[in-house]
């Protein structure tokens, strides 16, 4: 079987678009971005919806929300990436399809979601298929991991700031990046299944997408450049962590257990102006040796390990490290980043370009970490990259549609990147 990129992903990703359009789904609409009016100034970005792995149990949901159509885009340059949500909501049940696909390398996700918002716990019900290439040849075809699976995700809100989860996950790869039997190489190598439990917990405001993508669905997460982009009010911090059990007991064939963190705390420096500092780390506690017989024919330092590639952690990208290109997969991980934000103009209506615009915060980026395949890197000082830039966060109207828009300039201190710029625009209506 041969996946062609010119034929085969554009009508997987048709199918996928058919598939959720009977959902005729809206996800619940978002507040205008809050401004510092008074002398408590707030972040630009409203917060994240109850998407991927979010929502809080027992919250409000207007009713006047249930049966709209409102599907909520995401396009990332230069990646080339789009993300496409479509949801319904209908009493105390939400249903949505969403659709991930990447423009440059092919690679496509679709997802479709089952959510019940009960008295004292939220229950999430969730199919998927994702096809990622590894890199980009000059053939229609790459080496390539397939991923199908389902998971069931369970929220229980303790208070407004405090929140456990619990996933159970199955997943069923495939990939072409394997030796054949006897020599040679397959396009597609024997499945591989890995299926893990995973404990989370949540300290902070709810509704939060990238504490959502450690505790609850990772592969789905919605990703931003920066790290504030939710109502983060002053001196306001949040603590994520979870700790993933990939078990071989039954159809498993990895066995690890895996731990991750992640803290938010946001320093007001004036009136007008604030800090947010960011510190993101993980490691693997326990992990097996892959087996030889299984490594690829150009094996990377994780293809060594019983890890799934989609486990393993990396600093590079929009979400970490912004002016680090190549990608670095690793066992162990740590890095921090540090945003100062300073407006332009607040709560306006500034005519450009036949928009309206908002309201304009720039940005001061700078960040520092390391990833590697032991303990011994959180030591090891020369391993460590930093990276700088400036960039700025931004929301404007067209009609009765409202876009924010982020952009970011960074440069890595050190190693062979090069000059980095990252842009992404967010729709609400």
């Amino acid at each position: 079987m041969t996946f062609h990129r010119c034929a085969s992903l554009p009508l997987l990703l048709l199918v996928c678009l058919l598939a959720v359009a009977p959902l005729r789904a809206q996800e619940p609409a978002q507040p205008a971005p809050s401004s510092p009016a008074a002398p408590v100034p707030q972040t630009p970005i409203v917060p994240e919806p109850s998407g991927a792995g979010g929502g809080t149990e027992g919250e409000a949901l207007p009713p006047k929300l249930a049966g709209q159509l409102l599907p909520r885009l995401d396009v990332y340059f230069p990646e080339g990436d789009l993300d496409l949500r479509i949801n319904r909501l209908i009493n105390k049940t939400f249903f949505e399809g969403q659709v991930k696909y990447n423009f440059v390398n092919g690679d496509i996700s679709a997802f479709l979601r089952y959510r019940y918002y009960g008295l004292k716990r939220t229950t999430q019900f969730t199919v998927f298929d994702s096809i990622s290439f590894d890199r980009i040849d000059q053939d229609v075809t790459a080496d390539f991991d397939r991923v199908r699976g389902t998971l069931l995700l369970m929220e229980w809100p303790h208070n407004y700031n405090n929140r456990t989860f619990f996933l159970t996950e199955l997943d069923r790869i495939s990939s072409n990046r394997g030796p054949a039997e006897g020599g040679g190489r397959f396009l597609v190598r024997r499945d591989q299944t890995n299926t893990f439990v995973r404990l989370g917990y949540q300290l902070g405001t709810p509704d939060e997408g990238r504490s959502s993508a450690i505790a609850g669905e990772t592969r789905a997460r919605t990703e931003r450049l920066f790290s504030a982009f939710r109502e983060f009010g002053p001196d306001e911090s949040t603590l994520t962590s979870a700790l993933t059990y990939g078990f071989p007991y039954g159809i498993g064939d990895f066995n690890y257990l895996k731990f991750e963190f992640e803290a938010l705390k946001r320093l007001d420096v004036s009136r007008r102006t604030f800090l947010v500092g960011r510190l993101r780390g993980g490691t693997f506690l326990q992990v097996a040796k892959a087996d030889p017989k299984t490594l690829p024919p150009e094996p990377d330092g994780i293809d060594f390990f019983a890890v799934p590639r989609s486990e393993a952690f990396n600093i590079d990208g929009r979400e970490n490290l912004k002016g680090v290109r190549n990608r670095t997969r690793g066992t162990d991980a740590l890095f921090t980043t540090w945003e100062y934000f300073f407006p332009w103009f607040l709560e306006s209506e500034h005519r450009a370009l036949r928009l309206t615009w908002d309201n304009w915060y720039w940005v001061l980026y700078a960040g520092y970490g390391t990833v590697g395949l032991s303990h011994s890197i959180y030591r090891e000082f020369s391993s460590y990259y930093p990276d700088t830039g400036i960039g700025f966060e931004s929301s404007f109207r067209l009609r009765k549609y409202r876009f924010f828009l982020s952009g970011v300039v960074a440069q890595a201190l050190k190693g062979r990147s090069g000059l980095e710029a990252r842009i992404s625009v967010k729709s609400y209506r």
